[in-house]
């Protein structure tokens, strides 16, 4: 686990919605909009006046409203969409070993948007390189579009070494729930 790690944000039906960072996560507690569910063991955030359990799950302890919102484009967005896999040899990846590819590369006028964007592994992009993968004889796994939402079941994907054993049972929840209704 890192020095500083993220926390688990659960809706008041305890879906995974987010992870945030510990200082939010503190915030939401402290704040009185969200309950400690779980915390990482032997670690304490002090302050001046009090220590406090460094939050690993939080859920919210009223229902939120469901809004309609698009999915944030990032690097952390891009990786989970493509679950982690190179989009031209299929090859799974770690976080650190990802890099992003414009599919129209910039240099050719491509932005830097969902439908532009794909996660490779360093040699596939680096044999592309500034060419389209027609050009440069590759094939993409499917064509980069944006999501209408990440699945829960992807939040671990992005750790380093990999997500907090804390976070699986409520991630495992969420996935058997996903595909009981799905």
């Amino acid at each position: 686990m890192g020095t500083f790690p993220h926390t688990l944000l659960l809706s008041a039906t305890y879906e995974p919605l987010a992870c945030v960072p510990w200082h939010r996560a503190m915030q939401l507690w402290l704040g009185g909009r969200a309950e400690l569910v779980e915390h990482y063991p032997g670690r304490v955030i002090r302050s001046v006046r009090a220590d406090y359990l460094l939050p690993a799950v939080l859920r919210f302890e009223r229902p939120r409203p469901k809004r309609k919102l698009s999915v944030r484009f990032s690097r952390r967005n891009v990786f989970a969409r493509d679950r982690g896999r190179c989009q031209y040899c299929r090859s799974r990846l770690q976080w650190r070993e990802a890099t992003y590819d414009h599919v129209v590369p910039r240099s050719r006028g491509g932005r830097t948007a969902w439908e532009n964007i794909v996660i490779a592994c360093r040699p596939c992009n680096q044999r592309k390189g500034s060419r389209s993968p027609e050009q440069s004889g590759m094939r993409l796994m499917r064509p980069p579009m944006r999501p209408r939402s990440l699945p829960a079941v992807d939040f671990g994907l992005v750790w380093r070494n990999g997500m907090p054993a804390i976070w699986q049972a409520y991630l495992r929840q969420s996935a058997k729930a996903a595909a009981a209704n799905g």
